[in-house]
């Protein structure tokens, strides 16, 4: 079976119309989820908490979509 990690992140922006970060060291990394409705939920945790700031974004990247899972393997990741 696949496995479809997404990856929940978020801070401050300079502009709220641009997606350009304030600060990337203050990026606030939330986790990596297994699945997308997992990283929605925790999504949405951190975007509710924040509402009061307008130039704070979260946001969700499908990091199984960063792979081609039909190229080899890189011996790093054969270490199992």
């Amino acid at each position: 079976m696949t496995q479809r990690l997404h990856l929940v992140f978020g801070g401050e922006l300079v502009d709220p119309s641009q997606n350009i970060f304030k600060n990337v060291d203050d990026i606030h990394i939330v986790g990596i989820f297994p699945n997308y409705a997992a990283a929605f939920d925790a999504w949405k945790a951190e975007a509710q908490r924040t509402v009061d700031n307008a130039h704070m974004r979260y946001y969700i990247a499908h990091l199984h979509r960063l792979r081609d899972e039909e190229a080899a393997a890189s011996s790093t990741e054969e270490l199992g």
